[in-house]
């Protein structure tokens, strides 16, 4: 028999996964190129937002609030693809600058 502080049921669980997925997911290494989450809101549409501020997340001039979780998730995957390209885009460019001034990386 387990002691009740480490019991579990399968609502606790669902829960954790839905706050887990709200927030973009596993993020393993990469958690510098996650900047985007998503949540769902109390009438139960669903924005894609900035994790670190809270506020909306704006593409194409649109905020990105009262979504389908479908196309929350899409937007979500694709600012954070765009941001990890970026950043691996200036680290090669610093790593070039480097090698060029004659230091090693």
């Amino acid at each position: 028999m387990q002691p009740h502080n480490q019991r579990t049921t399968r609502g606790d669980h669902g829960f954790d996964i839905g706050a887990w997925e709200n927030e973009g997911g596993a993020l393993g290494r990469s958690i510098i190129n996650h900047n985007y989450g998503r949540r769902v809101e109390g009438d139960r549409s669903w924005t894609v937002y900035h994790v670190f501020s809270g506020v909306p997340a704006v593409v194409g001039g649109r905020l990105m609030t009262g979504l389908e979780r479908g196309e929350a998730t899409a937007t979500m995957i694709g600012l954070n693809a765009r941001n990890a390209l970026k950043r691996k885009q200036l680290a090669e460019a610093a790593r070039s600058r480097l090698t060029q001034a004659g230091d090693k990386p």
